[in-house]
């Protein structure tokens, strides 16, 4: 259970940042609300997956996942760069990320 509520965590995070890079655009309610609630949402399953499953592992799989998603959101939907070498090293750090699952 533990790995599930670390992949709610990552998402969270996303949601987090979605709501950081919308407060620097606009500084609304809605705005604030994102991000809080992407936070308060991301620590609170990182929280109750830490449980279970070692710190240093969660720590490195939830920003890895908050790494890798927020990356990928901004290339889908912001506008950034969408080079070859920039997804290679994504996907390096999802493989690490994978990497850790396997071996705790």
């Amino acid at each position: 259970m533990g790995w599930f509520f670390l992949v709610f965590a990552g998402m969270f995070e996303v949601v987090g940042v979605v709501g950081m890079n919308q407060i620097n655009k606009a500084k609304n309610i809605r705005s604030f609300a994102i991000f809080i609630v992407g936070i308060v949402m991301s620590f609170g399953f990182l929280s109750q997956a830490m449980k279970s499953l070692p710190m240093g592992t969660s720590y490195a799989v939830w920003t890895g996942i908050g790494t890798v998603g927020g990356a990928v959101v901004g290339m889908l939907f912001y506008g950034e760069s969408k080079n070859w070498k920039r997804i290679v090293f994504i996907a390096m750090v999802l493989s690490a990320a994978v990497g850790l699952k396997l071996i705790a």
